[in-house]
């Protein structure tokens, strides 16, 4: 059984069962599962998903005022509005935040490998504790989109839509190729002791595949400083702020979790929402379109033009916020 503990009002503990195991064979023991919840409490429920670096504080509250990784988009007013609107955001198992990880469990590398699939099964359990029966929607981007994709497979019962922006039902070569070069780089690291460095490291290096060609030149295509490219100094940055809140262990669980994610579109019955954008290098709209061809539900697919490339669900406010908007207000997602 798993129970929860209040951390604050509307944040809190769902424990997992006390041995929680694992698509890939490994278990979690005594583990749990980090949230907050804000909103309309008696609303339909929403469950918000980011990338791997994203965590349960998707916008600010009474409670929080701080902003949220997606403050842009959730809010009172806004796409997903909180006056009517009861949201949750987690932190992923594994991850850098309050759900069971690698620094908090004291287990560092060793912390077993976590499937999109595991966290969609605990976030199941999440919902069982908060007594949420069905979700209005899930309403997730780059690997929570993968997570959302994950739960509508498993729990086709407990979701009425599924909103996908940047995700799709597995990994192509080449962005799994990249992330693998990061996950060496982070292996490095720990093993000569320079974790941070090879964080900031992997982490430019991602960054480079976040962002479009045409972003880059327009960007970037200044002269050298010297020996120094134009292009260096944001890297570098983007590297060395990541590395201030990520540790190695966490980063490279989570971008493998990215490339082993699977899941069969023809197994996912609920209405679903995709989105897509013309210049993501990481899920190209062409996979998003097969996506839509494969799933078993109805599909409303969006393919936007941004020179942002993947981090587009971060940027692109209005474009995708009237999509996520106009698809939580459908008539069959309600519960």
């Amino acid at each position: 059984m798993s129970s929860s503990v209040t951390l604050g009002k509307h944040t809190g503990l769902v424990h997992l069962p006390r041995t929680f195991r694992l698509e890939g064979g490994g278990t979690i023991d005594s583990g749990h599962v980090a949230f907050e919840d804000l909103g309309a409490r008696r609303g339909p429920a929403v469950l918000v998903l980011g990338g791997i670096s994203a965590g349960r504080h998707v916008g600010s509250s009474p409670n929080d005022p701080t902003p949220g990784w997606w403050e842009s988009y959730v809010g009172e007013g806004r796409a997903i509005d909180t006056r009517s609107l009861r949201v949750l955001g987690i932190d992923w198992l594994g991850g850098a935040g309050a759900s069971s990880g690698p620094a908090g469990s004291g287990l560092g590398a060793a912390f077993p490998v976590v499937h999109s699939i595991d966290q969609a099964r605990a976030i199941a359990l999440l919902l069982d504790r908060l007594g949420i029966r069905k979700l209005r929607a899930i309403v997730g981007s780059s690997f929570g989109g993968m997570v959302a994709l994950a739960f509508a497979q498993e729990f086709p019962e407990r979701i009425a839509r599924i909103v996908a922006i940047g995700a799709a039902h597995e990994s192509r070569p080449l962005a799994s190729a990249w992330r693998s070069v990061q996950r060496r780089i982070l292996e490095l690291g720990l093993e000569t002791g320079t974790e941070r460095r090879a964080v900031a490291i992997a982490r430019s290096l991602a960054t480079a595949t976040y962002r479009s060609a045409q972003e880059f030149a327009a960007r970037f295509s200044g002269p050298p400083d010297g020996e120094r490219l134009p292009v260096e100094g944001y890297l570098e940055s983007r590297g060395e702020a990541y590395a201030e809140r990520f540790d190695a262990a966490s980063y490279r669980l989570l971008s493998l979790a990215i490339d082993l994610h699977r899941v069969e579109p023809e197994r996912i019955p609920a209405p679903a929402t995709l989105v897509g954008f013309d210049t993501d290098q990481l899920v190209p709209a062409d996979q998003v379109r097969e996506l839509a061809s494969r799933l078993a539900g109805p599909v409303d697919l969006h393919v936007l033009a941004s020179i942002y490339g993947h981090d587009a669900f971060l940027k692109e406010v209005d474009a995708v916020g009237e999509i996520v908007r106009t698809a939580l207000s459908r008539k069959e997602v309600a519960p």
